[in-house]
């Protein structure tokens, strides 16, 4: 059974892997669609992996089925069913189209003639479904002169010119180090799929939805490309804010007594809020200072607020700045997100998997939506004969015989 939610009824083949496409996918879970994950025998790796994935073991060791424990699809691949299906063979490929045949989407994540070169692209699966919606998120596109280009976040972030102005000069560009177009692309993906089926709904048609890595970056790129067409300069202002003066991170007093600082954000975004923080600052004499003035005195301004912040730890600050008005945030780690007043209060991280391992719940909040309904990673082909027999009628000794026959699978081969 697929979670209770507004997209009850519409069954998805997920093919995705790595971020984007397992984002989107997740997303579309949450959501109340049925997922079903058509993963390859090697999907998640060998029995035996001689090397630790990206993100390492789920609860810190492989466990006796290691393919069943990485962090990343863990993570990522939440209210889905596992179908494992060899589609480089001739019986798997037809197996999957007749899944096809059953399915509002399709998605997929690999390079633009990734399926294709399978026998598998749009033109042969809307042959089997003409009402069906297909998602490609391709690295640059399914045409132009880098089509064929590997694609990974970082290689494709420094190309959207979202990290343009990132770092402190010129001299050092940087990117998020974050693979930041995978969540951009995963959330657009999600918004395209939303689309089409409406648009569906109007119409009775199918749909090929294309969407690029690199463009669903490029997308986000406001600012800085229209301050490039107006003519203006562009730089590199490290914690500073081109509108906004003091806008910075601070350090602040270290509860924890080690080598790593804590540290505070604060932005005053007109005068009303910077008269406010010269006042709390002990600096009356500063409060009537204009942005221009500001500006110029940058540097004795972060001084005073510096030693200001050094007196409390991050949470005081913050909370002490907000109390009169002025925008201010504690900078969190990775573990302290987790113990986050705010998030947990919202109970925004599930803890359902194994080893009560906490995941980012799902930001969209509605009546109908319960993460309490939701279900946890499902191992490798553990859906088979359940999706075989439900979405195509196959009777229990016809999925033994695609098992026996290499077909399908529940675990890596040896």
């Amino acid at each position: 059974m697929s979670v209770e939610g507004p997209l009850n009824g519409i069954r998805v083949l997920d093919l995705t892997h790595v971020w984007a496409g397992p984002l989107a996918a997740r997303i579309l879970s949450d959501l109340g669609a049925e997922l079903v994950k058509i993963e390859s025998p090697l999907a998640r790796g060998p029995r035996e992996p001689t090397v630790e994935p990206l993100a390492g073991w789920l609860g810190g060791e492989q466990g006796e089925e290691p393919w069943n424990n990485m962090a990343t699809i863990v993570k990522l691949a939440r209210n889905r069913k596992s179908v494992c299906l060899d589609l480089k063979r001739e019986e798997g490929k037809q197996l999957f189209l007749k899944l096809v045949e059953q399915a509002d989407v399709v998605i997929e994540n690999f390079s633009a003639r990734a399926m294709p070169s399978l026998g598998l692209g749009y033109d042969v699966m809307t042959q089997h479904n003409p009402g069906l919606i297909y998602v490609s998120m391709p690295g640059y596109g399914s045409s132009g002169p880098y089509k064929d280009w590997v694609a990974f976040g970082p290689t494709v972030e420094p190309m959207t010119g979202l990290t343009q102005v990132f770092g402190y000069s010129p001299e050092e560009p940087r990117n998020t180090a974050m693979a930041l177009m995978d969540p951009i692309a995963g959330t657009s993906a999600t918004n395209a799929v939303l689309t089409a089926l409406r648009q569906r709904e109007k119409d009775g048609k199918g749909k090929f939805v294309e969407l690029s890595l690199h463009e669903a970056g490029v997308s986000f790129n406001g600012p800085w490309l229209i301050d490039h067409q107006l003519g203006l300069e562009q730089q590199s202002l490290g914690n500073a804010h081109p509108e906004m003066c003091p806008h910075g991170v601070y350090r602040c007093r270290d509860l924890r007594r080690g080598d790593d600082a804590d540290w505070i954000a604060i932005a005053c975004e007109n005068d009303d809020a910077w008269s406010r923080l010269s006042h709390l600052l002990g600096c009356p004499d500063m409060s009537s200072w204009d942005l221009e003035r500001r500006r110029n005195q940058a540097d004795s301004i972060n001084e005073h607020i510096g030693n200001w912040t050094s007196r409390f730890h991050k949470h005081e600050a913050a909370e002490t700045l907000q109390e009169h008005g002025i925008a201010s945030g504690p900078v969190s780690t990775g573990p302290e997100l987790l113990s986050e007043p705010q998030a947990v209060d919202r109970n925004f991280f599930v803890i359902y998997e194994r080893f009560d391992t906490p995941i980012p719940g799902n930001p969209i909040r509605m009546a109908g939506l319960d993460s309490l309904q939701w279900t946890p990673c499902p191992s490798l082909g553990e859906h088979n004969e359940l999706v075989l027999q439900d979405w195509l009628g196959l009777a229990s000794e016809d999925v033994e015989g695609l098992l026996s026959n290499g077909i399908i699978f529940d675990q890596p081969p040896v």
